[in-house]
């Protein structure tokens, strides 16, 4: 079950990476000073690929637990 750790640690390791592309798009959109319609729209779009990170990372961890549990 080795293989199923590893797997799951670079799945965790490219959701972790979207979650910081998160921050820093949504730290270059608040220094643009963009008007608050604009800004909305922009983080509305970054939630998205925000919750998308966060899931992958989720998913890599539980195939962690699982290498381990059945390792």
């Amino acid at each position: 079950m080795e293989y199923l750790i590893w797997a799951g640690a670079a799945v965790s390791a490219i959701g972790l990476i979207g979650i910081f592309y998160c921050i820093a798009i949504a730290l270059k959109a608040k220094r643009a000073n963009l008007p608050d319609a604009e800004m909305r729209e922009r983080l509305q779009r970054l939630v998205v690929l925000n919750m998308a990170a966060l899931l992958l990372s989720m998913v890599g961890l539980m195939m962690v637990v699982a290498g381990i549990i059945l390792g």
